[in-house]
């Protein structure tokens, strides 16, 4: 992680993607949230890294010459440690399933953090077994060859209702995805671990018998 920022293990331990969703609100963010179908494989999986950006289109015949996965491939050999995969394919599709076990494999030996996308993911037996985050629009068995391919990478890409642009942060847990702009991810990420302490004592004090009202008062979270 970048000097700023704490230690990962420390972000993913102890934040969720609720409060940096409420923290981003305060800064003047309110839509750093994807879209709500886009699920995780695994709910107890936690992602956190920096994004790295692929951009789909549809096609509707398999090329006689050339790789169609060339720039994909170039993406995933590329990934370093930390590193998320954003897949961006135009929202909800039944077309493209752009990662599967494969990918997951290749990116979970270079140290990826995971993947995210707005399209579809296949082979989910294994990659749960992988134990690797993965976050997608839904599941399909249908191969990207002859439906799909990508056309750039490391670019501005809108995913799930979001800009994404290539180094920004993505966190998502069970409740969701959201992303944090590269320049605001460190006041972020500390504003939030500042309200995760307020939340525990507000939880401490509702435990205690107080009345929401009075909690808020004292500690302003909710």
């Amino acid at each position: 992680m970048e000097a700023d920022l704490p230690a990962r293990d420390q972000i993913v331990d102890q934040l969720y993607a609720a409060v940096l969703s409420d923290v981003l609100d305060s800064l003047g963010r309110a839509n750093q949230a994807v879209q709500p179908f886009i699920r995780p494989l695994d709910e107890s999986r936690v992602l956190f890294g920096r994004a790295r950006t692929g951009i789909y289109r549809h096609v509707y015949h398999v090329p006689q010459r050339g790789n169609p996965y060339e720039v994909e491939m170039a993406l995933v050999d590329d990934l370093r440690p930390d590193d998320v995969a954003v897949l961006a394919c135009g929202g909800r599709t039944d077309r493209i399933a752009p990662w599967g076990e494969l990918l997951t494999t290749a990116a979970s030996c270079r140290g990826a953090a995971g993947c995210v996308t707005d399209g579809l993911v296949r082979d989910v037996r294994r990659i749960r077994e992988m134990q690797f985050p993965v976050f997608a629009g839904g599941i399909g068995p249908l191969d990207t060859k002859g439906r799909a391919e990508m056309v750039a990478m490391d670019v501005p890409v809108m995913c799930g209702g979001v800009r994404i642009e290539p180094g920004d942060y993505v966190f998502g847990d069970v409740d969701g995805v959201v992303v944090l702009p590269q320049a605001l991810a460190g006041a972020a990420i500390h504003a939030a671990l500042e309200k995760v302490a307020s939340e525990d004592a507000s939880r401490d004090a509702l435990r205690a018998g107080k009345s929401l009202r009075d909690v808020y008062a004292t500690f302003g979270v909710l």
